[in-house]
């Protein structure tokens, strides 16, 4: 079984690397970064001076992450190749994982990383793992290992078909205290349009606005997404040929900005699930004026557009375990596969343990067991009398349906089309006015 896995295509306005260091530099440098509107927007220096995002590993299963490139060198671990098995530098002019990475976890260059590319959690590390999930287990092996070499959270800007063992390694990253955050998707459709890992049980969704903070026309929605960040005329690193940086549009972008928010939380609360994590983003996501009083999670916006400084700062509980996060009902031991075996119950009695542990002693469970069983006699007494009635008065009215048959509940497995990127316009920057709604208390 083969999966195809495409990356959105990353194209538009691109800064060569002679303009950046030639004879301005310093004019060059700050082009870049005030091009950056969503870190105005985040209000990125407050938020600097509460967390940075250090001693936090973040995952990349990407195109690969160009360790050399000047925004980002020393801030790449040692990653791995899940296609080729080489290294996890990027090939064939391939950027898309540069430029997430960028977006997470780029510290800029020159005195003060005052110059080019920043990211929102710029003293984490990125752990690079080459991987378009083209392989029979998807994306199953390099999310197993991203969990086993320390990843807290892991960045898929990537969408596709399910794979077997793709959900029980969702389970296992979940067990082991590990957020995975993925896109929603560039085709502007519903739930149809939201492929995998998109559409699995206990990853969190990304969709994508402008940067006034209305849901980007193209952004795939449904009941998946459960946040939104910006997607427009975002400045990376990671240009082709000569050039250093680059200008997009789509919702892997959405998607980076969100696992760099989730690093800024794992740094400031160690101790908080990925549920936890979700929850306190949401708790403090924003709406536009145009959406406000929509009943949430919108299947746009989800629970609104992220707002890291209000998640960083305000006195929120640490909620249930879960958090609004939908757990995949898998067994997430390492060594299994897709099934639908529930979590918590181990092959050593931890049932009947957990029973004893409970203070319930076996003779009470016995009578409820036989009461059971009497109640249902009962019932089967009643359905044979009710089915020899029936057959008398004709068969009953429906048909096929209901909950999980044809037209129930549940995200079926799609085949998308590619994540495509909309291409900026050539040329210099600076992007549109920042208009993203400011988080409160600023």
């Amino acid at each position: 079984m083969s999966f195809t896995r495409k990356l959105r295509v990353v194209g538009g306005a691109v800064v060569a690397g002679a303009l950046l260091f030639g004879t301005a530099p310093v004019a060059s440098a700050d082009q870049i970064r005030d091009a950056q509107w969503p870190l105005k927007a985040f209000d990125a220096e407050k938020i600097w001076n509460l967390s940075t995002g250090k001693g936090v590993t973040v995952a990349v299963i990407d195109d690969g992450v160009n360790s050399q490139h000047p925004d980002l060198k020393g801030n790449v671990l040692p990653g791995k190749d899940f296609m080729d098995g080489g290294s996890a530098e990027p090939e064939n002019g391939d950027t898309h994982g540069t430029q997430m990475a960028s977006e997470i976890a780029g510290h800029g260059h020159g005195p003060g990383g005052e110059s080019g590319v920043k990211g929102l959690a710029p003293d984490a590390k990125i752990l690079p793992l080459r991987d378009k999930g083209g392989n029979e287990d998807g994306f199953s092996s390099s999310i197993r290992y991203a969990v086993d070499k320390g990843a807290s959270v892991i960045n898929i800007s990537q969408g596709g078909s399910s794979a077997d063992g793709e959900q029980a390694a969702i389970a296992y990253a979940l067990q082991h205290n590990v957020l995975i955050v993925t896109a929603s998707g560039n085709d502007g459709k519903g739930p149809e349009g939201i492929g995998y890992p998109g559409s699995y049980h206990g990853v969190l969704t990304v969709g994508g606005v402008q940067n006034t903070g209305e849901i980007w026309p193209k952004s795939n929605y449904g009941p998946q997404v459960l946040l939104t960040a910006p997607a427009v005329d975002i400045i990376s690193a990671g240009g082709s040929g000569s050039s250093l940086y680059q200008k997009g549009t789509g919702t892997s972008d959405s998607t980076a900005f969100v696992s760099g928010a989730a690093a800024l939380l794992r740094a400031k609360f160690p101790d908080l699930t990925p549920g936890q994590i979700v929850n306190r983003l949401t708790k403090t996501a924003g709406l536009p004026d145009s959406a406000k009083g929509t009943s949430l999670p919108d299947q746009k916006y989800g629970y609104g557009f992220i707002q890291p400084l209000a998640a960083l700062k305000r006195d929120i509980p640490a909620g249930s375990k879960n958090g609004p996060l939908t757990m995949p009902k898998v067994d997430s031991s390492p060594s299994a596969g897709d099934s639908t075996g529930s979590q918590g119950t181990d092959d050593k009695g931890g049932s009947s343990q957990a029973v004893e542990k409970a203070g319930v002693s076996p003779l009470f469970i016995g009578l409820i067991v036989v009461a059971v069983l009497v109640v249902l006699g009962i019932i089967l007494v009643i359905v044979l009398v009710a089915r020899r009635k029936g057959r008398r008065n004709g068969p009953p009215p429906g048909g096929p349906g209901g909950f999980g048959g044809p037209g129930g509940p549940g995200f079926a497995p799609q085949q998308p089309g590619p994540y495509q990127q909309q291409a900026g316009p050539p040329g210099q920057y600076p992007p549109p006015p920042g208009q993203y709604p400011a988080p409160p208390g600023r």
